[in-house]
């Protein structure tokens, strides 16, 4: 009886083993390539790209949950206590961002073994650069905590401002607090204020921050205005900002639509006629008189 010899171009031959690896990394081949062409390849390093046109100074978080708690943020129903936990979460998530950026050098540590007797020698990381938080009074002190769980060497300085209406209704930066030591020893000063809306009082601080002999400003906030944003970057572009969101509209007497409301306000539970009396000196001395007049 004549024996029938397999061939491997017969089909009804069984596979050999060589032949079904070939078909197997042709399989693999052709499904790569599908994948490929589907999905854009992911980068080798996550970076916080910029957002056009601001430029690379500028980077707009894009997180879900950052997100989720701005609707919060902004919510009328949020309680004050609700809205101070809102903030904090969202500046350490926006901190977390922003000091991606600072420098480190290896320092020695020692590692505990599984026998917890034993250590094991080594290298760690320790940040270098010199940190300043500047809160800018009032609401800017809501995030003042969060960044200092992130970078707890960090020194705070405060910088209080006030807005006054000029006579032809614009809106005119004005200092009333000011605790920037004479000297500058600080490499990065990370500048805090939830809202940034004709960006008046953040241009002031930065050159107040400038002068004072800061090399490196971060700005971080959590609304900014499209407006007041490209303000802030035309007065001072080597400044770098991370934000929450961009707001599109600025109302004509100077305030963010939707915005959130009036941050200090909301943060401390407090009016706006309260704190102008407070802090803008005119009407400070006019309540001074007015107490003088009903002693006497």
């Amino acid at each position: 009886m004549q024996q029938r010899h397999h061939s491997s171009l017969d089909p009804m031959s069984p596979p050999s083993a060589n032949n079904m690896e070939e078909e197997k990394k042709a399989d693999e081949v052709a499904t790569t390539t599908a994948t490929t062409e589907l999905l854009p390849s992911s980068p080798a390093k996550v970076l916080a790209n910029f957002v056009a046109p601001y430029g690379p100074n500028v980077h707009v978080s894009k997180h879900p949950v950052l997100s989720h708690k701005l609707s919060i943020l902004r919510s009328s129903s949020t309680s004050p206590s609700s809205f101070r936990q809102a903030l904090r979460e969202i500046t350490f998530h926006l901190g977390y961002e922003a000091t991606s950026t600072l420098s480190t050098k290896e320092i020695p540590i020692t590692v505990p073994g599984t026998s917890h007797m034993d250590h094991i020698d080594a290298t760690g990381s320790k940040l270098s650069d010199k940190v300043a938080l500047i809160p800018i009074l009032r609401s800017g002190l809501g995030m003042v905590d969060p960044m200092l769980e992130l970078v707890g060497n960090a020194t705070v300085h405060h910088i209080g401002m006030y807005r006054s209406k000029q006579c032809d209704g614009t809106l005119m930066p004005v200092q009333y607090y000011n605790r920037l030591p004479k000297t500058c020893d600080v490499d990065v000063a990370y500048v805090m204020d939830p809202l940034i809306a004709t960006s008046a009082t953040i241009i002031s601080v930065v050159s107040i921050l400038k002068r004072w002999g800061v090399p490196e400003i971060h700005v971080v906030s959590v609304i900014a205005s499209k407006v007041g944003l490209s303000e802030l970057l035309k007065y001072h572009p080597d400044v770098k900002v991370t934000i929450g969101t961009v707001d599109e509209t600025l109302s004509e007497d100077g305030n963010l639509v939707p915005g959130l409301g009036d941050a200090g306000d909301r943060l401390f539970g407090t009016n706006e006629e309260d704190e102008e009396h407070l802090v803008h000196p005119s009407k400070r001395k006019r309540t001074m008189s007015m107490a003088s007049e009903i002693e006497s």
